[in-house]
């Protein structure tokens, strides 16, 4: 397997990078609009295709650089069977997707967003905002839902082996990667917590809205192509 980690020092944001090296089929998976360049660059440079972009779920804090991938590619854009109605594929939970010869299976992890995917192949899942590196995704707007979440996470995420690798959609640390089996054991907020104890850390949160809101949410739904969004 072809693998990198990218990122992009504005909102935080990781976008993987996985091929094929058989095929040289590609992915991108959560990519930003204003690293577009960057990113096609590095899959020239490898020597691939790429086939698909993966959404794990329409973000508020970028724009996704999904619908510029597809003119310039020929990419199909992969969401959640709620995801934004741009994308060419809606899959559902348990649906395989195929890239060359990697085979990615979709799992429906609500909660974040009402459309939010996680994408599991192989030693590795990655989450989206569903579950970060001893956090997980806010609840509180998009048809955010923290006790959805928490039945995601819980019966769906770990169900996975310990030592299953979780690459999330951000981490506002520098940490990079964790396991199902640290998040099972460390994260503050699922560690020994009950379902009702998560609901309630959720609501006493109180974040701020993300900077990009008005502006990320609209776009997205229409695979970073919106009239008002800045071409990259």
């Amino acid at each position: 397997m072809i693998f990198r980690q990218l990122f992009d020092p504005e909102s935080s944001t990781y976008t993987y990078l996985v091929a094929d090296p058989v095929s040289r089929q590609a992915a991108l998976i959560d990519p930003v609009l204003e690293q577009l360049e960057r990113d096609l660059t590095l899959v020239k440079e490898l020597g691939l295709t790429l086939t698909h972009v993966l959404e794990t779920h329409v973000h508020a804090d970028h724009v996704t650089a999904s619908g510029q991938l597809r003119e310039r590619t020929g990419c199909t854009v992969v969401a959640g069977a709620g995801g934004a109605s741009c994308a060419n594929v809606h899959a559902r939970h348990g649906e395989r997707l195929h890239v060359g010869g990697l085979t990615f299976q979709v799992l429906a992890t609500p909660g974040h967003t009402d459309d939010s995917v996680s994408y599991l192949l192989e030693d590795r899942v990655f989450t989206g905002d569903a579950l970060l590196v001893r956090g997980n995704g806010r609840t509180d707007f998009q048809n955010g839902n923290a006790g959805q979440l928490y039945d995601a996470i819980t019966q769906v995420l770990f169900q996975l082996s310990d030592e299953t690798l979780v690459y999330p959609g951000h981490d506002y640390k520098g940490r990079t990667v964790t396991s199902i089996g640290e998040e099972r054991r460390f994260n503050p907020r699922l560690a020994g917590k009950t379902r009702d104890d998560f609901i309630q850390i959720m609501a006493e949160l109180h974040l701020p809205p993300p900077k990009k809101l008005d502006l990320a949410v609209p776009a997205n739904r229409a695979c970073g192509l919106s009239s008002t969004t800045p071409q990259a």
